[in-house]
């Protein structure tokens, strides 16, 4: 089987070139690679030109409309069976491709999601939002493996479709804003078989600071809300739950500084969540630094999702607004 893997890049020429780097080391190499710059000011062209004699690779300039329709552009000129989706600022490790194809001869996917880890090289920030991220005790645990309610919903860091299910789907309909789940719902509702392949892991770097962490979180937030514009089953009891924990959070501290037992609860409860966070990421990730950011990162995703949540739930469930879709979150 021959494999395209589709790559926009915004604006991320240095990280672009780790990720090139990675394909250039696949032991499976029956591939190419087409890199879709999507408007960028800081353009990978010269980076891309770099790997022409180590990769089958193309590189295209084209306005910026957003990931999801800038994938779309990648899978009309792509040449392979199957198409393998990739966030920028991944990086493979060298097994990556033959792992998947292993896995689409032994038990066929039409379509197929993996896990994130983080690299020994990241940073302990970059750690410990690696650890929020993909934590039973932040997002349920369903992101970074197989738990998850019915069929497996691939999300784009990481992704791969048959070209049958692009044929057939016509790509992403929308460009931002829970695109990937949009898509992955439209996937399982026309029958084709998901799955999640646990070895096919990426190392997604994210973000490298905290306080850039956050802005892509409240993204998120809002992006839940979008999904649920669209399909109205898709809005469950689990997604309310950082907005919940936001909510408490400022309920708890306002009414702390009148009542001490509420002041109490207040602590007491942060205490726990905080001690929670910081054994769970001590155990998975051996690091006392790690461990303590890691509640740090914890806090920032969840207060970052619950006010996206609750910001895109007035616009577009109270206020009935529409929302710009075409753009990436600046």
């Amino acid at each position: 089987m021959f494999y395209s893997f589709i790559i926009p890049v915004y604006n991320r020429p240095e990280e672009i070139a780790e990720l090139l780097e990675s394909l250039s080391r696949q032991t499976f190499r029956n591939f190419e690679a087409l890199v879709i710059d999507d408007g960028s000011s800081e353009k990978s062209e010269t980076v891309v030109a770099s790997f022409n004699e180590r990769l089958n690779i193309s590189y295209f300039f084209k306005e910026n409309t957003g990931q999801g329709f800038t994938r779309n552009f990648g899978f009309e000129r792509a040449k392979g069976d199957f198409f393998i989706i990739l966030d920028s600022d991944c990086i493979l490790p060298e097994h990556y491709l033959e792992v998947v194809n292993r896995q689409l001869e032994n038990v066929y996917l039409d379509a197929y999601g993996g896990p994130d880890r983080a690299h020994p090289s990241f940073t302990a920030v970059q750690k410990a939002i690696n650890y929020s991220m993909t934590s039973l005790f932040t997002t349920g645990g369903i992101r970074g493996n197989k738990r998850h309610l019915g069929p497996y919903h691939p999300r784009s860091f990481n992704m791969g479709i048959s070209r049958k299910v692009y044929e057939s789907t016509g790509g992403f309909i929308i460009s931002r804003l829970g695109e990937d789940i949009e898509f992955s719902i439209r996937i399982i509702n026309q029958g084709f078989k998901t799955g999640f392949i646990e070895e096919a892991f990426v190392y997604h770097k994210r973000r490298t600071d905290l306080s850039r962490f956050f802005q892509p979180l409240q993204f998120f937030g809002q992006a839940r809300i979008n999904i649920y514009t669209l399909y109205k089953n898709e809005l469950k009891a689990v997604h309310f739950f950082p907005a919940m924990f936001t909510l408490g959070q400022i309920l708890l501290c306002l009414l702390g500084l009148f009542f001490f037992k509420v002041f109490l609860v207040f602590f007491f409860f942060n205490l726990a969540y905080a001690l929670l966070i910081f054994t769970d990421s001590f155990f998975q990730n051996k690091n006392i630094k790690v461990a303590f950011l890691s509640i740090a990162a914890a806090y920032v995703q969840l207060i970052a999702y619950g006010t996206g949540f609750m910001r895109e739930f007035w616009k577009r469930i109270i206020l009935k607004k529409n929302h710009n879709i075409h753009q990436y979150p600046s």
